[in-house]
């Protein structure tokens, strides 16, 4: 499995033990930066981890800055993007198994404990395939094209 990561300067340090934790998991990761708390524009690496994701035809990214909202706001404006701002291991869970979501955005004040058991959960999560899921999914899809 390979996952592309992306933070602000918020989200650094987060990503960073997200990364060795992902990669203690036997999981690649492609990091989309930043590369430092330096203050930087989250749009452009939320861009970048579009671009990765996209280029790279994978199945996960995952998103931090201080509360996750604005690296999601701006995922979501992506095509091919579902992006989910979760707080909980409950939301990781269902955000796949309802929605298929893609990526995960994370906010910075996040327990590292919880966050683990957040990731997990998102990346082990297959969704559902009863009609009624697929029907919703494939009407929001259907939006990117409007």
């Amino acid at each position: 499995m390979k996952v592309a990561i992306t933070s602000d300067h918020q989200g650094y340090n987060l990503k960073e033990k997200i990364k060795k934790y992902l990669q203690k998991q036997n999981i690649t990761v492609i990091d989309c930066g930043t590369n430092s708390t330096e203050s930087v524009d989250f749009p452009i690496y939320a861009k970048k981890l579009a671009e990765t994701i996209t280029k790279e035809n994978l199945e996960y990214g995952i998103a931090i800055c201080k509360t996750g909202i604005g690296m999601s706001i701006a995922l979501n404006k992506m095509k091919g993007l579902t992006c989910a701002k979760v707080c909980s291991i409950k939301e990781s869970y269902l955000s796949r198994l309802h929605n298929d979501a893609n990526v995960l955005a994370l906010s910075n004040n996040l327990p590292f404990w919880k966050v683990k058991k957040i990731v997990k959960a998102f990346l082990t999560t297959k969704p559902l395939t009863e009609e009624k899921y697929v029907r919703r999914r494939n009407q929001i899809k259907e939006y990117e094209n409007d």
